[in-house]
């Protein structure tokens, strides 16, 4: 596929694959994506490299996400095994991609609702989208469970989805008309015991720059 597209048809083949029951937008689940032992070394990448965690267009809430990042450099065995993967459920192809996004909560951190695409109207729209145009697909896996807390909560459909280590989940960040869709707005929920990481993987409308 040589776009930042993934086609519905495609995921709904995959084998376990689910989407979340919802007209508002098009999210999917896929427990056992990832094998502990990738999980497990793209934890100690994550723990290598991780730094404060930042937002576009700042809201003034010093708050609002307390994770911890990084970015995951291309080139290490463990992020080409997770590229490949990717590709091969999304279809999308990887010239479409921002680098993979490793993401560390501790215990009472977290990401307060928020969508992933950026505001149209917000100050540093042109900044990011200039180039590479909006954020289409977000594909974000669980690389462990925290023992409470930590769930993903997509407010405007009252779903919460519990981390489970390799669960995948994806989502079109837009409406079949190319519009944002607000319907998308999650919520990382506070982790209550334990550590929880992820990664994160954005993909854009016109190739990454």
């Amino acid at each position: 596929m040589t776009s930042g597209e993934s086609d519905l048809a495609r995921l709904r083949a995959i084998p376990g694959m689910q989407r979340v029951p919802s007209a508002r937008l098009e999210l999917f689940q896929l427990r056992k994506f990832l094998a502990p032992d990738l999980c497990s070394r793209l934890v100690a990448l994550i723990d290598r490299h991780r730094r404060a965690s930042t937002i576009a267009d700042d809201n003034g809430d010093a708050l609002f996400r307390t994770s911890e990042t990084c970015d995951l450099e291309a080139g290490e065995p463990a992020v080409r095994e997770l590229e490949a993967q990717l590709h091969r459920i999304s279809g999308i192809d990887p010239a479409f991609g921002e680098p993979v996004q490793g993401q560390r909560y501790d215990v009472g951190q977290e990401f307060k609702p928020h969508t992933d695409y950026f505001a149209p109207d917000g100050a540093d729209y042109a900044r990011y989208c200039a180039h590479s145009g909006q954020r289409s697909w977000t594909f974000m896996a669980y690389l462990n469970e925290p023992a409470a807390g930590g769930a993903t909560r997509f407010k405007t459909i009252g779903k919460t989805i519990q981390p489970e280590t390799g669960k995948l989940l994806a989502w079109n960040n837009r409406l079949p008309d190319g519009t944002v869709n607000p319907a998308t707005l999650h919520h990382g929920m506070k982790v209550r015991s334990g550590v929880k990481y992820v990664i994160t993987k954005w993909y854009r409308e016109r190739p990454w720059v």
